[in-house]
């Protein structure tokens, strides 16, 4: 075996251990959220974005405890101020968008994919997946609906209006589309194994 062989042979083997780390699934999903988070319709007082459906599968394919591990990264990424939140009309950037009308999304980021993670990992079928997606959406839009409604003089009505009630077909969309994705995938690339 010739010397440029070898050194393929160790790159290859480095470049597989790496794909099989945790941690690299984790930022890899972080990553994955901020990339979604850009495609978006910046309409007020909440922007349509692809976030969502990553935070879903975040959940479904690194399991409950690292798809939240993901989540908090990618929300410590933009409190820092990296440009990693969905651009939107109050032009908020860093920890600041924390405390402006979508920070409850985004607080909700977590939690959604830790529910959805352990909701499969207790029973992993299609249906239940595409419960789990739905249950998993519908934290991410109370929470920030709430949130969304001390923006708007305390209307709770209002807030559900603005901050779920539009988002409703979209949010169909988007856990079917996600169920697909990790439906068609995970026999293929499974759930990777909790932190020691």
């Amino acid at each position: 075996m010739t010397t440029e062989n070898i050194k393929r042979n160790v790159i290859a083997e480095y470049i597989s251990v790496a794909f099989s780390k945790q941690l690299f699934w984790i930022v890899s999903f972080s990553i994955i959220t901020a990339l979604a988070a850009q495609i978006t319709v910046p309409i007020k007082p909440v922007p349509f974005t692809l976030q969502t459906l990553v935070v879903l599968l975040s959940g479904a394919f690194l399991g409950a405890r690292n798809g939240a591990l993901s989540q908090i990264l990618y929300l410590f990424l933009g409190i820092i101020g990296l440009p990693v939140f969905a651009q939107v009309p109050d032009g908020l950037i860093g920890f600041a968008r924390i405390f402006g009308p979508t920070g409850g999304y985004l607080l909700a980021f977590p939690f959604a994919a830790f529910l959805v993670g352990f909701l499969i990992e207790k029973n992993n079928n299609y249906l239940s997946s595409i419960l789990s997606m739905f249950l998993g959406n519908i934290l991410i839009l109370i929470s920030g609906s709430l949130y969304l409604s001390l923006f708007l003089n305390g209307d709770i009505k209002e807030g559900l209006t603005l901050g779920a009630s539009i988002f409703s077909v979209w949010m169909v969309v988007k856990v079917f589309l996600a169920a697909s994705i990790f439906a068609s995938t995970s026999n293929k690339y499974k759930r990777l194994p909790p932190i020691n």
